[in-house]
């Protein structure tokens, strides 16, 4: 394996940094290469409409994630798009995290290609995290056949940051009497909440480094970005992270989302999408046996603005029908503001979940034919796959759309 490893710390100390961030290199690209060796070495992205994934071999022309595939083809004539394969996707992620959680029980998922892992109890069993950190790379690399960034740090925060800083299918090492030799150098982007709106206020200010942020008083920082963000930006700037890795935490919600283009589409199109998702949101929670109140409705215009409508329902649920009517009468009460603004993105999530065993069941017992008749399209597709058996109302629509299932 062709990686990059590096220290920041002086030879004669004794590593304590223990937690790592590792993060799977351009994901889904780094899966069709794998499968197929005539992808290997060529700029490819997965998706057509819209980039869901780029290799770096298509980031090095500027092709990035989200960005649509015209512009991804005007930047990279010889650009290769391939299809989504999600189930691949699952079956690859699936297999990387039996590696984590094989190395160290403490592993904390953050999505589909990322976790945070702490080795802090292993080091008389195994070894330092260093070495725990290069036998976990090399295992990915020879059991998964992907490349893997890993960051190994003291903090979740500065562990985050050295992956990242470490890609491609590197492995960078921030132990304690370096840390903020390695971190105040950095763009002030590199600090977790800097997106271009808060990066441009600090940048108006002449901060454009951490170490500028970290010179800053809270109270200034306060001034500039607001209460809660000036202070996360004050403590980040000078390594200050008490989380801990922590396992068993379930996700609060769940969703999926599809994006659309800049072609307007007509109601029917939309619905074909909108059953797509919920169907999609539904199965996962099923799965997940999860169930939820909360409803969500995201929604991005042709201007790109965003904005989300939420419905609360008296009693939690997995059902496809009742989400799907709640999820549908939400998109009825904004229709009008579609037809005028556009529609480039539409969104459906479920939240404020909990476990079906804490809800109470209720009248009218006739929901559960809805129930079963999941229960059954469920069975079918865990034995058949998804595309086995389909909703008829969802094959009328634009055979182009692809629904993408993003990391949450």
């Amino acid at each position: 394996m062709d990686s990059r490893e590096h220290v920041f710390v002086s030879p004669s100390v004794r590593p304590t940094a223990s937690i790592l961030h590792a993060d799977l290199d351009s994901f889904y690209a780094s899966v069709e290469q794998r499968d197929d060796p005539a992808l290997r070495g060529r700029p490819v992205v997965v998706g057509g409409g819209v980039v869901l994934a780029a290799s770096y071999e298509a980031k090095a022309f500027g092709v990035r994630t989200a960005m649509s595939g015209g512009t991804a083809r005007r930047l990279c004539p010889d650009l290769v798009e391939v299809p989504p394969r999600f189930d691949a996707y699952t079956d690859a992620s699936r297999h990387v995290f039996d590696i984590f959680r094989d190395i160290s029980p403490v592993v904390e998922p953050m999505s589909i290609d990322e976790a945070f892992i702490d080795v802090a109890g292993l080091w008389r069993l195994v070894g330092t995290p260093t070495h725990i950190a290069t036998e976990l790379r090399r295992r990915v690399a020879d059991e998964a056949g992907l490349p893997i960034s890993v960051g190994v740090a003291r903090t979740k925060f500065l562990a985050k940051v050295a992956s990242a800083v470490s890609k491609p299918d590197g492995l960078l090492v921030v132990e304690p009497d370096g840390e903020l030799d390695f971190l105040h150098p950095l763009p002030v982007q590199r600090l977790w909440g800097v997106g271009a709106v808060t990066a441009a206020k600090l940048h108006d200010r002449g901060l454009h480094t951490v170490a500028d942020v970290a010179a800053m008083t809270p109270e200034a920082l306060v001034a500039i970005v607001g209460r809660s963000m000036g202070r996360q930006l004050h403590a980040l700037a000078h390594n200050r992270d008490a989380r801990r890795v922590t396992t068993g935490k379930r996700r609060g919600s769940i969703g999926s989302q599809q994006a659309l283009g800049r072609r307007r589409r007509s109601r029917d199109e939309i619905e074909v999408v909108l059953w797509r998702l919920v169907d999609r949101v539904a199965g996962r929670m099923r799965r997940a046996d999860r169930v939820g109140r909360t409803i969500t409705l995201r929604l991005r215009f042709d201007d790109l603005s965003r904005v989300t409508r939420s419905h609360s329902l008296p009693d939690a649920t997995a059902a496809t029908a009742m989400i799907h009517a709640t999820a549908a009468g939400l998109l009825d009460a904004t229709w009008p503001v579609i037809e005028r603004r556009g529609l480039s993105l539409l969104g459906v999530a479920v939240g404020n979940l909990t476990d079906p065993d804490a809800v109470q069941l209720t009248l009218p017992f006739e929901r559960y034919e809805a129930e079963q008749l999941d229960t059954v399209l469920d069975a079918v597709h865990e034995r058949f796959g998804r595309g086995s058996l389909q909703r008829a109302t969802t094959l009328r629509g634009d055979p182009g759309i692809q629904l993408p299932m993003l990391p949450d």
